[in-house]
């Protein structure tokens, strides 16, 4: 299989892997959507989307009542409903720009997820294979860079719709993500100062950050969560903002802006908006663990291949050691740490109240920005002088 795809002409291997990204992200995507939905009728003791049926499944014995109460026929309803629907064009929006708006949001969000790692293997000398579209030593970099382009989308919807709340929500958005992406760049500068020690090649790859997170020994195997905790919180707090989820969503923010960037939208080109969203939260949350979380090592100390020659002394089964068993084992471990972030970022939007326009530029530039400036000036001198004394 693997000499299969390696003869493959690269324009087919891109094809492929694109076509993978969106075959996974926008089923990932409809189902945030959905838990979203049971989450917060969950917290609101109310029982949430449990009546669309598909009218053949009724008569499925207990399945088709369990997926129904679950909510799963809605998911496929809205995905029909937002396809089909008939696409409103209003008479005085820019048609090229507002068209073009919601494919923009979708490039940075699809693109990003080629550079993060989802899980490993081992190769037959016993190292770490990162399961990954695009192998690349700049992954974070990448990811930052990317992704920071998906404001424009916001802006471009605003300025087309050519209407004043849509446009105030535009700016809004480019004001709130520039002033927080600078906190969350700093707060993960702590982490490669850490892992790339004097004399060795420098990297910003994501998959040697879990590489340096299931090493030996106590500070070896200790995640960075545990390690840098403050660098943890600032990076968590300015991704809320970057992806514009309660309480940062001043973007949106239905009471003042009746909707804000996406108001004269609907439809298809509407859901594009959200499955962006939905998407950059997956990356987010994949960054996060990746950085902070241990990647797809089960518990802190406990490396994936320690826990795999667990297994196998355990059952002394051959296949608990097979790649594939082990790469589908990893993907599983990483994507429950995603899903359980996402879980936190439902929880806090139904939660925490929404925040004044004044009250985000200020804790972003004056409390937030500061922390992480201080936050990194400590850990570079902690660091130089672990380093020092080490030597």
């Amino acid at each position: 299989m693997i000499d299969f795809w390696s003869n493959l002409h690269p324009v087919v291997q891109g094809l492929l892997k694109g076509l993978a990204v969106i075959l996974v992200i926008f089923p990932l995507a409809g189902a945030c959507s959905l838990a979203e939905r049971k989450i917060s009728a969950w917290m609101q003791r109310r029982p949430g989307p449990n009546r669309a049926i598909v009218p053949w499944f009724a008569y499925v014995p207990f399945l088709g009542r369990f997926l129904q109460r679950l909510g799963v026929f809605h998911l496929i309803a809205d995905g029909a409903k937002f396809l089909f629907k008939e696409e409103p064009m209003p008479g005085h929006v820019n048609k090229l720009y507002y068209v073009l708006a919601p494919a923009l949001a979708m490039m940075p969000a699809f693109a990003t997820v080629t550079v993060v790692p989802f899980g490993a293997y081992f190769n037959a000398a016993g190292d770490a294979v990162p399961l990954m579209l695009a192998n690349v030593d700049v992954g974070l970099l990448a990811v930052f860079a990317v992704s920071s382009l998906g404001v424009y989308s916001l802006i471009l919807a605003g300025w087309a719709s050519n209407s004043k709340y849509p446009f105030l929500g535009g700016i809004r958005a480019s004001a709130q993500l520039i002033s927080y992406e600078l906190s969350l760049t700093l707060s993960v500068v702590p982490v490669f100062l850490w892992i790339n020690a004097p004399g060795t090649p420098g990297t910003m790859s994501l998959a040697k950050v879990v590489e340096f997170q299931s090493l030996p020994g106590f500070w070896g195997g200790t995640w960075f969560l545990f390690l840098m905790p403050l660098s943890a919180f600032i990076f968590l707090v300015a991704l809320f903002a970057e992806t514009n989820r309660l309480p940062f969503d001043m973007a949106e923010s239905e009471a003042d802006l009746v909707g804000g960037f996406h108001t004269e939208y609907g439809a298809f080109k509407w859901s594009l908006f959200f499955v962006a969203e939905y998407s950059n939260m997956l990356v987010g949350s994949g960054v996060f663990a990746l950085l902070f979380l241990g990647g797809w090592n089960p518990l802190p100390w406990l490396p994936l291949a320690d826990f795999v020659g667990w297994l196998h002394h355990l059952t002394g089964a051959a296949w608990t050691i097979h790649p594939l068993f082990v790469g589908l084992l990893s993907i599983a471990i990483f994507l429950g740490k995603v899903l359980g972030l996402i879980f936190v970022f439902m929880w806090v939007r139904w939660t925490v109240p929404r925040f004044r326009y004044d009250q985000i530029m200020k804790l972003g530039w004056q409390k937030l920005l500061p922390l992480a400036i201080a936050n990194l000036i400590f850990y570079a001198l902690a660091i130089a002088l672990i380093q020092q004394s080490a030597s």
